[in-house]
């Protein structure tokens, strides 16, 4: 059974540049990894990339910031609710007092046995740093920011995912993707993300039946998908077609990202899962080894379009 290993990225809606660049590197202190545009469709809206200094898989979080053109979604159930990312047991405290002394309401708060500092994203997107223990990974440190190794994002965690029918979900996960499945509690279900290096990721599922229906388009303030490591195109094909011949037939073609190669898939849950690999070349195909994330870079297909594109970019300081 082709599976996947960790999780790639987490790319949601947002709403002003300038407050998402300063949110993710200023107040939670990741690096800029690119900077470039949608490339689907035709509004000229930033995709901006945020993780680790080498954007090392399972550190990346991504923004597409709608303000510009004004198209915003409705959070609600059946849509992927919370961006979860690791930190330091121990460092929540830090995290919170943080976050409320530069205007970020965080709270700590305790689910799944693990503390937390829950906040929001100055768009609403509801956010946790969550304590783990037993992360391999090397602690996102930034000197400017005053964040070291003790307190430091370690890379992602998961996401939480709100559903009105939790056992279409589960087999969805279990089943199609697969996960393992490590709790299932009054206060929700627990899937463990498999991955070669250790590194413990979840997708944690709430059942919400109050909710309105949540936004399922690119519209500013909701969470569009969460990507999942398939560490080659083999893999990823494998899992594709497994997946599609279960029955679960709303997943896409592959699309190239130019950085990585994707695949869609829509769960009966309603949260939208990508499966992606990254390309050799990576995040250094259009910026050299160690400056990446520095300028404002177009795919080869919109070489046409660079000087449209810029113009109808928000106006944003990216420093």
């Amino acid at each position: 059974m082709a599976r996947v290993s960790g999780y790639h990225h987490l790319t949601m809606s947002t709403d002003g540049a300038q407050e998402d660049f300063d949110f993710y590197t200023k107040a939670l202190g990741l690096h800029s990894v690119k900077r470039t545009v949608l490339f689907d469709g035709v509004i000229p809206v930033y995709h901006l990339y945020y993780g680790s200094p080498n954007g090392d898989a399972s550190t990346i979080i991504t923004t597409f910031p709608f303000r510009k053109p004004g198209v915003y979604g409705r959070r609600g159930t059946n849509q992927s609710r919370t961006i979860m990312q690791a930190i330091p047991k121990g460092a929540a405290g830090f995290w919170v007092d943080r976050l409320n002394e530069r205007g970020i309401e965080a709270t700590k708060i305790t689910r799944f046995g693990a503390d937390r500092a829950a906040f929001a994203h100055p768009c609403g997107i509801l956010h946790e740093l969550v304590e783990s223990d037993s992360d391999p990974r090397e602690p996102i440190t930034n000197a400017a920011q005053g964040i070291g190794k003790e307190h430091g994002i370690k890379g992602i965690y998961g996401g939480v995912v709100a559903v009105t029918d939790r056992t279409a979900m589960d087999d969805f996960l279990t089943i199609a993707l697969p996960l393992e499945k490590e709790a299932d509690t009054h206060e929700g279900l627990v899937y463990r993300v498999p991955d070669a290096n250790g590194v413990n990721q979840r997708v944690e599922v709430i059942v919400d039946r109050d909710s309105a229906q949540g936004t399922w388009t690119l519209a500013g303030g909701t969470i569009h998908h969460l990507a999942l490591n398939t560490g080659d195109e083999e893999n990823q094909m494998k899992l594709r077609a497994h997946i599609e011949g279960l029955g679960f037939t709303d997943i896409s073609e592959q699309k190239d990202r130019n950085y990585f190669k994707s695949c869609y898939v829509r769960s009966p849950g309603g949260a939208l899962f990508e499966l992606a690999w990254t390309t050799p070349e990576g995040w250094a195909k259009d910026e050299p080894p160690g400056a990446i994330g520095k300028t404002l870079v177009f795919p080869p297909w919109f070489k046409d379009r660079e000087d449209e594109l810029r113009a109808g970019l928000e106006e944003a300081t990216f420093a």
